[in-house]
């Protein structure tokens, strides 16, 4: 039988040596580097004995591995992750905008492509240098990136899975840097709650504030559907609402969610 969630889990983030693991991995001959599909999980040579009556998908090269999010398939579960992700030229437009709006920094919550397109301008060395965290319920993602690149997070209560090790991977990306441009940017569950999101961020913005002065704002970027703008407003009466829908896809299929941007500056 596949191997459970909860056991993937323990593999991919409460191991201490996850990172090792991901090294080790990399360092496989290509040939050798197998994903488990039906697990989730980048194996190892020692788990290959679990996973042989699994799919697998072999051959793993390292340009996928830098886009994890295209090795993972959509999480199914409607009510608790309703996973939509965005395409490759929305992510592509939204850091052409970052990058010329003059920010250095983002921290993506619940946008892991954008997040990967950003390590990879890092991995290509462009400049201008560009730094991310992403912050995302979906503890796979833990397998790919270090602590201080991803941490397991519920946008909807605020809470960092990991005990305080994650926490305080999240506020030393908010507040080291200081004077460095940063910008949030946000892709919430197509049905979650305003004022749940609205809590949490604000929560976001309170830990940014402590590094800085007390008349900033973060600035913010939360791609959410256009009938919700009303209740927006009611938690953040700056925000505006800008004339571009983003592209998402669903398990490599285009999938329609009637969203747009709203911009806080």
């Amino acid at each position: 039988m596949p191997v459970q969630p909860a056991e993937t889990e323990r593999i991919a983030i409460s191991s201490s040596g996850k990172m090792r693991r991901y090294q080790h991995f990399v360092s496989l001959p290509q040939v050798k580097r197998i994903f488990c599909l039906d697990c989730q999980l980048l194996l190892l040579p020692a788990d290959w004995d679990k996973h042989t009556s699994h799919q697998q998908l072999g051959n793993v090269s390292l340009h996928q591995l830098k886009r994890p999010s295209k090795l993972l398939l959509a999480l199914e579960n409607k009510k608790t992750n309703a996973q939509y992700l965005f395409a490759d030229r929305t992510c592509q437009f939204l850091l052409d905008l970052i990058v010329s709006l003059g920010f250095r920094k983002v921290l993506c919550v619940g946008t892991p492509r954008l997040h990967e397109l950003i390590k990879l301008r890092q991995f290509e060395k462009n400049n201008p240098v560009m730094k991310s965290q992403l912050l995302d319920i979906d503890f796979r993602y833990s397998q790919f990136y270090s602590a201080e690149e991803f941490c397991h997070y519920n946008m909807f209560n605020h809470h960092f899975f990991g005990e305080k090790s994650a926490f305080e991977a999240f506020q030393t990306f908010m507040c080291q840097d200081n004077g460095v441009p940063i910008i949030m940017v946000t892709d919430p569950p197509f049905g979650g709650l305003v004022e749940a999101l609205a809590h949490s961020f604000k929560k976001i913005v309170a830990t940014w504030k402590t590094s800085q002065n007390e008349d900033d704002e973060l600035p913010i970027f939360w791609i959410f559907p256009y009938f919700f703008e009303p209740r927006i407003l009611q938690c953040f009466p700056t925000f505006s609402m800008l004339d571009y829908q983003p592209d998402t896809i669903r398990n490599l299929v285009r999938a329609h969610k009637p969203s747009c941007c709203y911009l806080c500056l």
